[in-house]
């Protein structure tokens, strides 16, 4: 399993944390899902199939803004 970590900015509240932790959870081939709300970082534990460009559009689609991404 690969781990993506992305570094994020605009994550408000809980309740957008929960709701974009549910968004990204729906992802084929996604198996975890960590947001960290006070550092704004959100780390997705993937498989091969993966879809990254789908990733980073539930991300953007929420109302956070991508910084960067490292594994």
């Amino acid at each position: 399993m690969d781990r993506i970590r992305y570094d994020v900015d605009g994550i408000i509240n809980n309740n957008m944390k929960t709701a974009l932790k549910n968004a990204l959870e729906k992802i084929d081939g996604v198996e975890t899902v960590d947001v960290d709300l006070g550092n704004q970082l959100i780390e997705i534990g993937c498989n091969n199939t993966t879809n990254q460009t789908m990733v980073k559009r539930c991300i953007e689609k929420s109302g956070a803004k991508i910084n960067s991404s490292f594994k």
